[in-house]
């Protein structure tokens, strides 16, 4: 018998001060039975960071087709492919044919410093990609705010990033590797 995701839902009230983009967004997410708390919570930051009214969630880790989030034009084009992790070099480089912008939020630390080490000279040079890597310290952080029912505020403010829950509030830092 397979193993079914488990469904969390959060209220996330979005401060883009830089992007001038204020929303609150009702998402749902489907944590796949392998999919840790720290890559569901990088997914949910990644949202918030690129939120647009037209951000979805794509099938998650079962479909290599999708991204982890997309963005669509009234075409059907994509605008936007995400991706969190580590991702096959071959499935980048086809995102990058396939839509107009890719962006993916690695972590875990020194593998994804040898990640990025590995696929660098492949990656590097393509236009409408962008690699930004999360120290362990701010995906770890986040992945604690991880709750099946969570309201969260995110304020984006000069490149400053703050991911905050009733609790506590993290700093997100943001590191692109070179």
């Amino acid at each position: 018998m397979a193993l079914k995701s488990t469904i969390f839902k959060a209220e996330l009230q979005i401060a883009d001060i830089d992007r001038n983009y204020y929303q609150s967004h009702v998402l749902t997410l489907a944590r796949h039975p392998s999919e840790t708390d720290e890559r569901m919570m990088v997914r949910l930051l990644a949202f918030a960071l690129h939120a647009h009214e037209s951000l979805l969630f794509g099938n998650g880790l079962s479909t290599d087709n999708e991204p982890d989030l997309w963005r669509k034009d009234l075409t059907g084009e994509i605008d936007l492919w995400i991706d969190v992790g580590l991702p096959d070099e071959k499935l980048v480089r086809k995102a990058c044919g396939r839509s107009r912008q890719v962006f993916i939020y690695s972590y875990g630390g020194r593998v994804a410093d040898r990640w990025w080490d590995q696929c660098r000279s492949k990656l590097g040079k393509i236009k409408n990609l962008s690699v930004i890597n999360l120290p362990p310290q701010t995906s770890q952080s986040i992945a604690k705010q991880a709750q099946r029912s969570m309201q969260l505020n995110c304020t984006i403010q000069e490149g400053q990033i703050w991911l905050a829950d009733h609790k506590e509030s993290v700093q997100v830092e943001l590191v692109i590797p070179v």
